[in-house]
């Protein structure tokens, strides 16, 4: 007689479930690239908007133009009086011990001019043929009223007055800004000139900065005298004080007793002043300068 096989079924259930077990460093890893992939996708956003990186940082002079478009060579950078430029606050008065105008001091060699650069509108274009100063920036279209906006021809292109003192960093910078006296509003001309002194006193402030008075007119005329000359001058020393630059009296210097320009400074033929009015000039810059 055949004996009985037992046959014993094992469960699969039992058989195939495989056993979970926990792993502390699958989850660092899990955390590590969580982690790294939000630091990612924060990083791309912020270069999107480059102002969320910029919050906690002091606002600078920005200029927007055709080089760097700067912000000084202030336009940082829309320019005020309709032009890219932020107006910074006028700095102290460093100069509280110095009279305004500049009160004559002991000559100084001709070399100081290589040093020096001047900024002028038409008033003192031909300076640089004349004289050894010979780093003059200026053009017929530049003025008090858009000298934040006007591009000037330069070495480093054509670009804002601002934008080109940025690059050219001179020691000594003069300016001279009012031929549009008559024809554009004082204050209006005034402004736009303290806007420019401002950025440029605040972006280079070991540059020495001089404000020329305009020169007198050799006679008045329905559009300009010689009273709205003095005027505008005045407000030029006041712009200097408050902007804590220099000023010196290059209208006096050329101005004959009767208040108007001396005859012997004036190319009656080409109407403008001559050889003598820039000598003249310099001269009265090497003899009234700040230490």
């Amino acid at each position: 007689m055949d004996k009985k096989r037992t046959i014993q079924h094992i469960s699969s259930k039992k058989r195939g479930r495989p056993k979970i077990r926990f792993n502390f460093w699958i989850l660092v890893i899990i955390f590590f690239l969580s982690f790294a992939s939000c630091f990612a996708l924060y990083m791309v956003w912020a270069n999107f908007d480059g102002h969320v990186l910029d919050e906690s940082e002091d606002d600078s002079i920005t200029y927007s133009t055709a080089e760097a478009e700067p912000q000084l060579d202030s336009e940082q950078t829309t320019d005020a009086a309709g032009s890219d430029t932020e107006v910074q606050e006028p700095a102290e008065n460093r100069n509280s011990a110095v009279s305004y105008p500049v009160p004559q001091s002991d000559p100084v060699d001709a070399s100081y001019l290589e040093n020096c650069c001047l900024v002028t509108d038409q008033t003192l274009l031909g300076i640089s043929d004349n004289t050894e100063l010979k780093s003059v920036i200026g053009s017929e279209e530049l003025n008090a009223a858009n000298c934040n906006d006007v591009q000037v021809y330069s070495t480093y292109g054509n670009l804002k007055v601002y934008e080109i003192m940025q690059n050219k960093k001179p020691d000594i910078l003069y300016i001279m800004l009012g031929s549009d006296i008559g024809i554009s509003d004082t204050s209006d001309m005034i402004s736009s000139y303290s806007t420019l002194v401002n950025n440029l006193h605040g972006y280079l402030p070991e540059m020495k900065i001089y404000i020329m008075q305009l020169p007198p007119k050799p006679f008045d005329t329905a559009e300009v005298t010689n009273e709205m000359i003095n005027d505008y001058n005045n407000r030029l020393i006041e712009m200097a004080r408050s902007a804590g630059v220099y000023c010196i009296d290059t209208n006096s210097v050329l101005k004959s007793g009767e208040g108007v320009l001396d005859g012997k400074y004036w190319d009656s033929e080409n109407g403008s002043y001559n050889t003598d009015a820039y000598s003249k000039i310099i001269g009265y810059i090497l003899t009234h300068t700040v230490e």
